[in-house]
This record gives structure tokens, sequence and C-alpha cells, in this order.
């Protein structure tokens, strides 16, 4: 990746039932998998580890919403590390894995 190239990506994730549309609850599944100060700003939750340079999220229409800032300056051990972490941090939040979430996307482009 071009070391000046910043790369910027917004993602809306549906939740499965029973997992409730909370800022509270996305805080606690922040802190658990990030080990990493969350910080909070303008309702939107923040926390930078590794190869991203910044993880940011919030509840919109009862739908999780993330961006995420990437590090182009980081190894492929810390971008391998930093992806896992983050999936982990979508199964838990979203109550979907990665299968499912890609299975949904590709249905809702279809459509």
């Amino acid at each position: 990746m071009n070391r000046y190239c910043r790369v910027i990506f917004i993602t809306e994730y549906k939740l499965k039932r029973g997992f409730k549309p909370e800022m509270e609850r996305i805080r606690e599944v922040m802190e658990k998998k990030f080990p990493a100060t969350v910080t909070e700003n303008d309702g939107k939750l923040q926390v930078s580890y590794g190869a991203l340079k910044s993880v940011e999220a919030w509840i919109a229409d009862k739908k999780l919403c993330i961006e995420t800032v990437s590090n182009p300056d980081s190894s492929d051990e810390e971008i391998l590390e930093s992806n896992k972490v983050f999936r982990q941090f979508l199964n838990e939040s979203t109550g979907y894995n990665a299968k499912q979430r890609a299975k949904m996307a590709k249905k809702e482009v279809q459509s």
C-alpha cells in the first residue's frame, strides 16, 4: 500500500435478534475486545488499535455503523492481528459471524 494512502470505510451492520442497539452494550464489547482506551465524542465510540488508526462506532436506524481508518505504515503481522480483533468485535456486537455478514451484504447489494 502506498505510504501516503489513507483508507476510510464506513459500513452498516444489522444486529441479530436479541442484540440490542444500545451504545452501552457496544462500548462494553469494544472495551472487551480492543486492548486500548475507548473514548466517546459526539455520540460515537472511538478506539485506535494496531493497523486500525481509528475505529468509530455508533447506532443509526437500529444498525451498528462503523467507520475505520487504516494505518498505511502497519506491518503485515499488525494488520492480521488488528483484523482478527476487529472481526471478533463485529461477531460479538452484531451476533453474526463473518460468513453471515458477507451473505447479508451480498443480498443487500443485489436488491
